[in-house]
């Protein structure tokens, strides 16, 4: 038997065929290889194609990525030319057309552009193969032309031009090859090696020798300067070691043998498995801005360190009253502080102070670029990325206890069944009489002795606090509020910062306390602002997709549940068939889901349904898969999981920018009106009582897009003079805040679930072997995953792993079946697995089932 080719041999065999497409046993056949041998040769196929050095057409099918030619515009063809491309997979329908989007790359070379614009249905991308990439890399802005609709309606395209590059570093493994030295980039979306010609190995002297390492003669992060004689070490030191590259030269033509891109090495991070490493990698990959500019910082410290007497002027003053802020037991940045009273006619006065925040982070600023730069506050496990500096963020923006600090205040007097009557807006001062924590108000609430004695003080306020948010809640309730209380997971370390466990994160009645609070203002900041007409950034939530609906309510079903969605009427349809010979055609009753009357009432209505029962952890995941993500706009589209026709983000302006800026406006709006405003909410037109109506599956549109602000330059002097730091925003303005602030929102989201699962991955190393009980949570036709019961850590379970019998996956069934034995593993059934190998580049697990008697 021939022993099994190299790469370049097999490379060789479709450079001297250019324009031939194989089959994969014509390629055993040229190669002299055993069909014993095609499954390897597959797999080599494959590597060749993530690398862009032979194109995967479909099943088995392989040929040559051509380096095709340039067009007029500039652009590269992936195929050697456009009409042979479009004769080859025909044309889209009414001839092809060009958009603009954002490329998201896959680890086997081929990619989907989520297009600006709706092209054909809305939220529809465009598939494009390994040889219509060009030289476009994952997450760059892209022309794409559209070639074609498939018969399922699907779109396929090939990329033009690029427009921006997204990748102007990238975080990798340093590897020393027989030819050149190249980095392998940790994101798997990024299938190429990047090249570092001789003598760019080494940061230069002045650039960071990062990281935690000190064997390259780094210091801890911050520090810069490379150690003397780097310019003369070799590179064979940093073989395997995690560098930072930045990109010097990206391929002008589509990516081939010759075209793979180039760059230098700017950091060295240290080794894979050293403290702190694996935070200093996502911190890259996912390019969070994590060192302040040396602006930034001076003018954070140039910012007073006591609220001057001057700074009180035109301010309500709470200091006497026994406010207190409620937070983890880690956290430095404390936004909002709490206090309730109940008054002489039975109503609740409830206060919510936030930080003032405006006050010192002025627009145009230093510090304002960089905040909306970061968009928001990252938090990982052992270590934040702030969105501003620590002598703000854990300083005079924090509020601390016991020390005078500058608050934007909403009072709300609710009655006793969560109305809310009249309220107050307005700047404020406050001195926090106890920085407390969920734990600690928990232990009070609980009437736990120790914590009794020691916070008696406060023991009916927070009493109190707890009635009112009973009331609150059920107010929620009763208008539709959809209340997730799916368990996440906390990492668990030692006194060394080393990781022990993963456990169940405790949710008590402070953190519930904290939330209907926080809920409450930032609706009553949101009702004032579109009640006086002025644009702002609005939190909002659509309605879910119609057919992500359907698709859990079939689900959902093979459980004996459902939404109770209205089915509308079926219309009948003629059915499209495979097979051309049939003559007559077939009709089928059929329902557009796009007739569906969805409201968030039928959301909570099944959550109170599964409460406590077994599947409750599967069906609850796959509720919250089938709604679409919160986002940021300034048109006013209403919140569907909490049924809220109006709602914005006012509450958080340390950490997130969207908060920041509904402060300047709000503070600008207050201006025209004294500086605060007081509002009495008749009970027949009262805006809290339209709250009480739930959310319409076609919420209204409000929206101020293209509707310019009258007098804008006056009124922004009048706020500056009256509350420093209050700024109206134009609608267009707004639009791309919406954009930005959202973008940064899932960017942060995806950094801390991937370090979370980095983490998991590093902990489950040393139980290799070990047995578990599990739960199914999602069904594929390569297998299934599972999640670890108390651990809150995922795997998966791949077909091959079975001994028993041959299983495949049944659609119709939902279920893995065997086909011998007809045993069935389905969504939500319990396992007992084994974990047989950990991937540690791609932070994955594999299980096996476990035979049991």
């Amino acid at each position: 038997m021939r022993e099994f080719p190299l790469s370049s041999e097999i490379l060789k065999v479709f450079e001297q065929h250019p324009g031939r497409t194989f089959r994969l046993r014509e390629l055993v056949v040229e190669l002299g290889l055993r069909s014993s041998q095609a499954r390897e040769l597959k797999r080599a196929l494959k590597d060749l194609s993530r690398h862009r050095k032979i194109t995967y057409l479909k099943k088995n099918h392989f040929a040559l990525v051509s380096h095709g030619r340039q067009d007029s515009a500039g652009a590269y063809s992936a195929d050697g030319g456009v009409p042979d491309q479009r004769r080859r997979h025909g044309a889209a329908p009414g001839g092809a057309r060009t958009v603009a989007g954002r490329l998201i790359g896959h680890r086997d070379g081929y990619g989907f552009v989520v297009p600006d614009q709706t092209v054909a249905a809305p939220g529809q991308d465009i598939f494009i193969p390994p040889g219509g990439l060009g030289s476009a890399m994952h997450g760059d802005r892209v022309e794409v032309q559209v070639l074609r609709a498939k018969s399922d309606g699907r779109l396929e395209g090939r990329v033009l031009r690029v427009k921006e590059r997204a990748q102007k570093t990238v975080v990798g493994a340093f590897h020393c090859g027989s030819r050149s030295n190249y980095v392998l980039p940790y994101d798997h979306r990024i299938p190429l090696e990047i090249v570092i010609p001789r003598g760019q190995e080494w940061p230069a002297a002045g650039q960071q020798l990062a990281g935690r390492n000190r064997q390259f003669g780094g210091e801890s992060e911050g520090k810069s300067g490379a150690p003397p004689g780097v310019a003369h070490r070799s590179a064979q030191e940093l073989e395997g070691t995690i560098v930072d590259v930045e990109i010097t030269n990206f391929p002008d033509a589509p990516l081939g043998a010759d075209f793979q891109p180039r760059g230098r090495v700017i950091e060295v991070l240290g080794r894979r498995d050293e403290f702190g490493v694996d935070v200093e990698i996502i911190i890259r990959k996912f390019h969070l801005p994590h060192r302040f500019p040396a602006e930034v910082l001076a003018e954070a410290e140039a910012a007073p360190q006591l609220v001057a007497e001057l700074d009180r002027e035109g301010r309500r003053d709470f200091r006497s009253l026994p406010v207190v802020t409620i937070d983890g037991e880690t956290a430095k940045d404390f936004d909002d502080a709490v206090y309730v009273e109940r008054l002489l006619d039975g109503n609740y006065l409830l206060q919510v102070h936030i930080a003032d925040v405006a006050r010192y982070v002025r627009p145009g600023s230093a510090l304002d670029r960089e905040a909306r730069l970061r968009g928001t506050s990252v938090y990982f496990p052992d270590r934040a990325v702030p969105m501003l500096p620590l002598e703000l963020s854990n300083g005079m923006c924090s509020l601390n206890p016991r020390v005078d600090r500058l608050t934007m205040s909403a009072l709300m007097e609710i009655s006793p069944d969560g109305h809310i009557v009249a309220y107050e807006l307005a700047p404020g001062v406050i001195r926090s009489a106890e920085r407390m924590t969920y734990t600690a108000v928990n232990a009070v609430l609980t009437e736990d002795a120790a914590a009794c004695r020691e916070y008696h003080s406060q023991l009916e306020h927070f009493k109190r606090m707890e009635e009112l948010a009973r009331i609150l809640n059920r107010r929620r309730e009763a208008r539709g509020s959809i209340d997730f209380d799916l368990p996440e997971p906390e990492i668990e370390f030692d006194e060394h910062g080393r990781m022990i466990g993963v456990t169940r994160s405790e949710r008590n009645v402070a953190h519930r306390i904290i939330e209907e609070f926080m809920l409450a203002a930032n609706e009553t900041v949101a009702a004032y602002l579109e009640g006086r007409g002025v644009p702002t950034l609005y939190r909002i939530h659509e309605r879910p997709d119609p057919k992500k609906v359907m698709e859990f309510e079939e689900i959902a079903a093979s459980f004996g549940y459902s939404l109770g969605v209205a089915l509308p009427a079926a219309r009948r349809v003629r059915v499209r068939f495979r097979d051309e010979r049939e003559r007559y055609p077939r009709f089928q009753e059929m329902i557009d889901p796009e007739d569906l009357e969805i409201t968030s009432r039928h959301y909570q209505h099944l959550t109170q349904r599964l409460a406590g029962k077994p599947e409750e952890r599967i069906l609850s995941y796959l509720m919250l898969r089938s709604l679409k993500q919160a986002r940021y706009s300034e048109e006013n589209l209403g919140h569907f999981a909490l049924a809220s026709p109006t709602y914005t983000h006012f509450t958080s302006p340390i950490r997130r920018y969207p908060d920041l800026i509904v402060h300047r406006i709000l503070k600008a709006a207050l201006a025209r009106e004294g500086g605060n405003v007081r509002v009495r909410c008749e009970p027949e037109k009262s805006w809290a009582r339209a709250l009480g109506t739930t959310l319409s599956a076609k919420p209204r549109r409000a929206s101020h897009r293209g509707r310019r602000f009258p007098d804008q330059k006056a009124r922004a002097a009048e706020a500056e003079s009256i509350l420093p730091g209050g700024a109206l925003v134009e609608p267009e303005e707004l639009h791309l805040l919406g954009l930005e602030t959202s973008e940064a929102e899932r960017r942060a989201a995806e950094a801390e679930r991937e370090l979370m699962e980095w983490k998991k991955v590093s902990f489950m190393a040393e139980r290799v072997g070990d047995e578990f009980e599990a739960l199914i949570i999602s069904l594929t036709k390569h297998g299934f995953f599972v999640e670890l019961a108390d651990l809150f850590v995922e795997g998966f379970v791949p077909l091959e792993s079975f001994a028993d019998d041959r299983y495949v996956y049944r659609e119709r069934q939902r279920a893995i079946v065997g086909e011998r034995s007809k045993r069935a593993y389905r969504l939500g059934e319990r396992v007992r697995v084994r974990l047989d190998r950990i991937d540690r580049l791609g932070n994955k697990l594999q299980f096996a089932v476990v035979e049991t008697a």
